[in-house]
């Protein structure tokens, strides 16, 4: 008998490995919670948790969990106040206040609590006496009560305060020696001209107080209504205080999992590797669930989860000074923003390609204002003419900002007086923000049934068939959610995909999809690293954060008014705070805030059955997974490349490299060949080994952009770009560079009736064909300590260039073109260069102005797309 690796953790006690038999043979390797009341069949009593741990299986399922993220034993010691006081003083005051029947009320609760009353009681008192002297409204009032409530008056901090020194605010020394200093030149009034510098200075004091609290107040406001859902301010205090605080048991041990037998909810877990299509291995399924994708174009939208402030990146503006999010940054030649939108235009090209018909898809973004993400998305967007999409395209929805706190007592991070240090609260806070800002009607005002999402830092997520297949398979099949997953990396910093198998209290089996973040691996007892080549982490599949989500269903858990609209609620404590206080002194302290992970709605869509379920459950639940390589499915630009790491994972270095092996796997089944990719580490001070970056309107699935290229071979350091959509490579021999760019890729632009450009898919298109052509030049300067390969920044000795303007074409047949040359064709031209390089301009005929004089035509054979060549 098969026999599983367990973790029987005592509260009292280190983990300890141990045997134990399992029941459930066909779904390993897993996890298994025992569950921690007292149960006749499973025995176990409280306070005992049981980990199962085993290797060989094929399938896993999922349960709803609030998950906890803390930060490593040693890098986060164990607070030396009580928590638990705390917790259960806010606690109390919550009751109270949603018992409250309007804000007046809720005011006469807060204003019972200690905390409030000796800030708020005495006029006298700097803060108090400026609150009154700004005329707040009852609501302002009400949220400041509450922020003083949560413990967090150290945030009301000001000049003010220096008005009375009977009340410190718990000052240190030095704080105390700086308030008296101030009050001293305030008291300078031995003559005329010390009163007028005191009014001068009580005034502009004043103001300095007025816009911060004004700031601060809107931050609260955001707080207190967007989390109504686990009580506002306090109750977002009161989270991050029992995610913070370890129990009495759990100190002993060292283990902060965060009361798994409450928020379980169940007599049994198991967590199992999931099962899905390999879209690698059954190509013939893959091709058709593809086309499902295609066909179902019409029926899609698109969201983009673009809030995040994309620290590690440290992007800068070149001429501004200030730091950019990670949808600005600048990667081969465009924003990671604006490759989104290129992907998901080739799609729609393909759509008619295939079926002749315009297809503009319905784009949701949310972003924040963190390093101005909101104004610079929206100006990007105004500048490229919202792409030739139109305006009404795209919906813009920014999700609010919560405030760090830090690791060992929970309070908020402060830059200076009324100005807490606040970051995005998570991708997953999307499902709840976009019903209360009407994105789903708003879908579903277009049309759409679902939609896929995608992470913008990742750049290869639309590659060949992936997102295709995952959107078909969900439409196809009418799943509530998909995700899309490749093999995990050891040491990468991302999650893994589970299929969770529980029995509820009532007796019931529930099954479904899920991930576990990587911030939760040590709750989980799941080790990672180089030391453990085979641990757990590895037998299972990579959460890439690629989605398919049926929209009414999402929005059914984003409406939901209670914390399942904020789903995989987390608190990172693994990465330092940094930030700069008033003083221009910078900080980096550890602590985290409250994050959501969208992935985890699919905690709301398990399925539930009266028996366990042994085998064969994955294809009835309302979730579902898709495996590719992993090339095709996730390669990340992150992070900016350090010298110390010795490391491309997840840098714009690293993802360029796939992008580039993609490529190659893509071009040498053309018969085409192609230089050997060695591993990263071989390039991590040279660069890539050479270019290939292709317009994904080629295909973008590769059945369909290999049937545009045959035979030849791209040399070692060649540099190659293809960016035009009808195209056609013919034993083709590149040593050098090659750089074919058309103005018009995939159609041109038409004003509407509202005035604004919209592209028209195949309209005026540019062409270039090249047959029996070698082309010879110096190419990229590799030696240049100036190339900066992945912003396509690239120092070049020669090139050979063609820029086709409008609707204008180029061909090349029985040539060798060499050394440096540019052909620029203009609108409604053809230049064709022949033997013996006799080179002739022609204008196009009036008849194929707008189709060309040649193009490809798409036909769909069975599960297969085949192309044919049609010359006018």
């Amino acid at each position: 008998m098969a026999r599983a690796t367990s973790i029987l953790l005592h509260p009292y006690q280190q983990p300890f490995l141990s045997s134990q038999p399992t029941t459930s043979q066909s779904l390993l390797p897993l996890i298994s919670f025992s569950t921690l009341t007292t149960n006749k069949r499973l025995h176990f009593r409280r306070p005992f948790n049981t980990f199962y741990l085993s290797s060989n299986s094929s399938s896993i399922c999922c349960c709803q969990i609030t998950r906890v993220s803390t930060a490593p034993v040693e890098s986060a010691p164990l607070p030396d106040c009580d928590f638990q006081d705390e917790i259960a003083r806010l606690q109390s005051l919550l009751s109270r206040l949603s018992s409250s029947k309007n804000l007046k009320d809720k005011i006469r609760v807060l204003d019972c609590d200690s905390r409030v009353r000796q800030l708020f009681s005495a006029r006298k008192i700097g803060f108090s006496r400026v609150v009154t002297s700004l005329n707040l409204d009852i609501y302002d009032l009400f949220l400041l009560k509450c922020l003083v409530a949560a413990g967090q008056e150290h945030v009301l901090y000001s000049e003010f305060d220096s008005f009375d020194t009977k009340y410190e605010f718990h000052r240190s020394s030095l704080k105390s020696a700086l308030y008296m200093l101030v009050e001293m030149i305030e008291n300078l009034d031995a003559n005329n001209v010390g009163k007028v510098i005191k009014k001068k200075d009580a005034k502009d004091g004043k103001n300095r107080v007025l816009a911060p609290l004004k700031k601060l107040l809107r931050t609260l406001r955001e707080i207190e209504q967007f989390y109504d859902c686990i009580g506002g301010i306090i109750g977002y205090q009161v989270m991050v205080l029992e995610l913070i605080s370890p129990s009495t048991s759990e100190r002993h041990t060292l283990n902060w999992s965060h009361h798994l037998d409450e928020t379980m909810k169940c007599q049994f877990l198991e967590i199992h590797v999931p099962k899905g299509l390999d879209l690698a291995q059954n190509t013939e399924y893959a091709s058709q669930a593809a086309l499902w994708g295609i066909e179902g174009l019409p029926e899609m939208g698109e969201i983009y989860p673009l809030g995040g402030s994309g620290d590690r990146l440290g992007l800068v503006d070149p001429h501004t000074g200030e730091c950019l999010p990670a949808a600005m940054l600048p990667y081969c030649g465009r924003t990671l923003l604006e490759g989104l939108i290129r992907d998901l235009q080739a799609r729609e090209f393909l759509y008619f390609k295939i079926y002749g018909k315009q297809c503009i898809t319905p784009v949701a973004i949310m972003t924040s204002s963190a390093k101005n993400n909101h104004e610079l998305v929206t100006s990007l967007c105004e500048r490229l003419k919202w792409f030739g999409r139109g305006q009404s395209s795209f919906q813009l929805f920014e999700q609010p900002l919560v405030p760090t706190v830090g690791a060992e007592d929970g309070q908020w991070l402060i830059t200076g007086p009324y100005t807490p240090v606040c970051k995005p609260g998570g991708h997953g806070v999307i499902w709840k923000l976009a019903h209360s800002k009407g994105v789903f009607k708003w879908f579903y005002g277009h049309g759409r049934k679902g939609a896929t999402v995608r992470q913008v830092s990742n750049v290869v997520a639309a590659t060949d068939v992936t997102l295709l297949a995952l959107a078909g398979l969900g439409l196809r099949h009418r799943k509530k959610l998909g995700f899309a997953s490749c093999t995990r990396k050891s040491g990468a910093t991302e999650g893994i995909n589970v299929l969770i198998e529980k029995k509820n209290l009532d007796g019931k089996w529930a099954y479904g999809l899920s991930c576990i973040e990587y911030t939760e691996f040590d709750k989980f007892g799941i080790t990672d690293g180089p030391f453990y080549p085979h641990s757990l982490q590895e037998e299972f599949p990579a959460n890439t954060n690629i989605l398919y989500v049926d929209l009414a269903s999402a929005e059914k858990v984003g409406s939901s008014g209670n914390a399942d609209s904020l789903p995989g609620i987390v608190l990172n404590l693994k990465k330092p705070i940094t930030y700069v206080d008033h003083l221009g002194i910078q900080h980096s302290v550890s602590g985290g805030r409250l994050e959501c992970t969208m992935q985890n709605i699919a905690d709301n869509f398990l399925n539930t059955y009266s028996s366990r379920c042994y085998k064969d459950v994955e294809d009835a639940l309302d979730t579902f997974i898709v495996y590719n390589e992993r090339k095709r499915v996730t390669s990340s630009a992150k992070k900016k490349k350090r010298n110390t790491d010795k490391s491309l994972r997840q840098t714009p270095d690293g993802s360029l490299l796939d992008i580039i092996r993609n490529a190659a796997d893509l071009l040498s089944h053309c018969d085409i060949e192609v230089p050997e990719i060695k591993d990263n580490d071989k390039y991590f001070h040279s660069g890539p080994p050479f270019l290939i970056l292709l317009h994904p309107a080629l295909g973008p699935l590769w059945e369909v952009t290999r049937q545009k290229f045959y035979r030849g071979s791209i040399s070692d350091g060649s540099e190659l770009q293809v960016e035009v959509a009808e195209f056609l490579w013919r034993d083709v021999q590149l040593d050098g560079s090659l750089i074919v760019v058309a103005e018009n890729i995939m159609g041109s632009t038409r004003i509407d009736e509202a005035g604004e450009p919209i592209l028209i898919y195949g309209h005026r298109c540019g062409r270039c064909k090249l047959q029996n052509v070698k082309v010879l030049n110096r190419g990229i300067d590799w030696s240049s300590s100036e190339n900066i390969y992945w912003k396509l920044d690239v120092q070049r000795f020669e090139a050979l260039k063609v820029i086709l303007h409008g609707n204008a074409e180029f061909e090349a047949k029985d040539v060798v073109l060499q050394g440096n040359h540019v052909f620029e064709v203009p609108n409604g031209y053809k230049m064709q260069i022949t033997a013996g390089n006799s080179v002739r301009l022609d204008p196009i005929e009036k008849g194929m102005m707008d189709c060309g004089s040649w193009f490809w035509k798409y036909k769909l054979r069975g599960t297969h797309i085949q192309l044919e060549m049609i010359e006018l």
